[in-house]
């Protein structure tokens, strides 16, 4: 049986103890061992690994010895409780092994987990799985979690009261990051909100969230796009105290100006923009790029890149300028220029 869409994340939930097999499998290595786990978790409960109720097996021994998954299924445990038999890292050679495997399982043995990367349509892996009657195949693809697995994920961990501001953040949020360092995220939301009765604001997840750019940086490329001269000097002499290559303060702000035209230029409006940008701008930073984005207007906008792209080759370039004075006259002139839309 070959799961498809939704039911995959449904069915890995709660995998069926009923079933001999599951294989897993898809190309980010993350992705699959995430889902190996929460299944894993979900047919055998807590406490698995100190109740001996659960065989790890690498795929590539399988080789050399084809009964070790039979025998380990069929291994009576001193606790009551559904036994797993996983194999992680499976190779296309492990089929054979693992089709005596299934074959022999009854009911009361060891429920078989199986973990491989990605396999073409002509997998001997797949070819074994997908037209099994019993078994069950989940292939795991690149895309981010939807709202159904991250209710989920938010329930483990202890919140259940989600507004949907919110959950349109954690959305852009799990667009933005790997799936470890999402799960990871959420995970710690959970700890920052454990005894707190207040429903989750996108204030807070913008404070859990992993940082994605220098704050001094920041803060800095902010008072430019906001015509804050005054505050540029201090600013400026911070930041080149710190060390920071004018470079990559030139790069920094062509990414920041580039985040507010494409923001622009969204029929959906600057917060729906900046909502759908790689990485998302949530919280109260996609507020206050929002206002930004409306400051500035998009001609202003595009003069503006035009101005940082020349900036960046000069200073790539053979010149003998200082570079940090390029910069800083680059962003002074940002920061003086007209607003408004033209």
């Amino acid at each position: 049986m070959i799961l498809k869409g939704a039911e995959i994340n449904r069915y890995l939930a709660r995998p069926d103890p009923t079933r001999p097999a599951l294989l897993i499998y898809g190309q980010d290595a993350m992705r699959v061992a995430l889902k190996r786990a929460e299944a894993v978790a979900a047919l055998t409960g807590p406490n698995a690994d100190e109740e001996m109720r659960l065989t790890r097996i690498p795929g590539a021994d399988l080789r050399k010895d084809a009964t070790l998954v039979v025998d380990a299924i069929k291994e009576v445990g001193f606790f009551p409780g559904q036994r797993v038999v996983l194999v992680e890292d499976t190779p296309d050679a492990a089929a054979p092994a693992l089709a005596t495997a299934i074959g022999e399982w009854a009911h009361g043995d060891a429920a078989i987990v199986v973990t491989a990367g990605g396999l073409t349509k002509s997998s001997a892996l797949r070819k074994l799985f997908e037209p099994h009657a019993s078994a069950v195949t989940a292939p795991i693809y690149d895309d981010p979690p939807g709202e159904e697995e991250i209710h989920r994920w938010l329930a483990e961990a202890g919140l259940t009261d989600v507004p949907q501001p919110a959950m349109r953040d954690l959305l852009a949020l799990s667009r933005a990051l790997d799936p470890g360092d999402f799960r990871q995220t959420v995970e710690k939301i959970g700890l920052y909100k454990h005894g707190d009765d207040s429903a989750l604001s996108p204030e807070e997840i913008a404070l859990m969230a992993p940082s994605t750019i220098d704050a001094e940086v920041d803060e800095l490329i902010d008072a430019v796009a906001e015509g804050k001269s005054d505050r540029f000097g201090q600013l400026m002499r911070r930041i080149e105290g710190q060390g920071i290559a004018p470079v990559t303060i030139c790069i920094a702000a062509l990414r920041h100006f580039r985040a507010l035209h494409a923001a622009s230029a969204d029929p959906g409006g600057a917060q729906a923009g900046l909502s759908r940008l790689r990485p998302p701008v949530f919280g109260p930073r996609r507020d206050r790029m929002a206002r930004q984005v409306q400051g500035w207007g998009m001609r202003n906008l595009e003069e503006a890149i035009h101005h940082l792209l020349d900036t960046d080759l000069q200073l790539r370039s053979a010149s003998r300028a200082p570079q940090m004075a390029l910069i800083e006259r680059a962003l002074i002139r940002l920061s003086m220029m007209p607003r408004g839309a033209r």
